[in-house]
């Protein structure tokens, strides 16, 4: 009975985030700005309530989108030099404002996914993905300052 109640709590809570967050902004193409840049994962919240926290990340997001809502994401490994080592792997979007969401297709060689951005400002990324539910929070990527001159 207590598991149950907990369960129903998290899917409750998780329900509240959403609308919380959807109603941070009544016009999403303001977001579509602020997705453009280094972006690394601090959190997820699962579909099942769970959390996963991300207290270090070795690989962070790099968004561009262009001036016709398409773009690509690419995984980025900085180095302690201050550059990134970028992979081949590129996954192309296309972004859609639809019944007041905004909503980035993804197409790539082995899969298609949807993903809408609930949040997004200067320091936060909040994205819902379609296909397993899970909220993943980005926040804005700095890089490490390491002075290796001493």
């Amino acid at each position: 009975m207590i598991a149950s109640l907990q369960q129903h709590i998290r899917y409750l809570a998780i329900g509240i985030l959403t609308i919380v967050l959807l109603n941070c902004s009544n016009d999403p193409e303001y977001y579509i700005p602020y997705l453009n840049g280094y972006w690394e994962i601090d959190e997820v919240i699962l579909n099942d309530g769970g959390k996963r926290d991300y207290s270090y990340n070795d690989t962070i997001d790099f968004i561009e989108v262009t001036d016709s809502l398409s773009g690509t994401r690419r995984k980025l490994k900085p180095t302690i030099y201050g550059t990134y080592e970028t992979s081949k792997h590129i996954e192309s979007f296309h972004i859609k404002l639809e019944n007041d969401s905004l909503n980035i297709y993804y197409e790539t060689p082995y899969s298609n996914w949807k993903e809408t951005v609930l949040k997004a400002n200067e320091n936060q990324l909040t994205i819902l993905n379609s296909t397993n539910k899970d909220v993943y929070i980005y926040k804005r990527y700095e890089p490490m300052d390491i002075n290796l001159e001493e």
